[in-house]
């Protein structure tokens, strides 16, 4: 395994409370019925959260980025580079305020999406997971 992908499995594994909730409502297709995958190399970088189909990029930034912000720069100008869209929050705003949080990534994600006409459609749920599935709309905010 590349040295990129073994530390973004590290990060995998060691996420901070902020990337937990924040993936408790990302993944599944929970949100908008977008998938994500969560610490994902792209352009020689690990990104925090990443939707491929409309090629968004989810970075959550704790106080440790006040001190790297012209890293933090250089690294969205790489990504954006690569046609990602990088969106960043600050930890405390996932923790304390995840319904906004949720809201604001769920409109770029239908921004993106009604902007992409290449973009291939989303799959069907298998058909167990179909009577376990609640419609898109119920689910986008809420989470469930």
């Amino acid at each position: 395994m590349d040295t990129m992908r073994y530390r973004a499995r590290e990060l995998r594994n060691s996420a901070t409370d902020a990337e937990r909730r924040l993936w408790q409502h990302l993944r599944l297709r929970q949100l908008g019925g977008f998938r994500f995958r969560r610490q994902v190399p792209v352009g020689g970088y690990i990104a925090d959260f990443t939707c491929p189909e409309v090629k968004l990029i989810v970075e959550l930034d704790g106080r440790q980025h006040l001190e790297r912000m012209a890293y933090d720069a250089r690294r969205t100008r790489a990504l954006e580079a690569k046609g990602y869209k990088v969106l960043r929050y600050w930890n405390d705003d996932v923790l304390m305020r995840t319904h906004a949080v949720l809201e604001d990534i769920l409109r770029k994600l239908h921004e993106l999406e009604s902007k992409s006409n290449s973009t291939p459609p989303r799959s069907s749920p298998s058909p167990a997971a179909k009577g376990r599935r609640k419609s898109n709309d119920e689910r986008e905010i809420d989470g469930t």
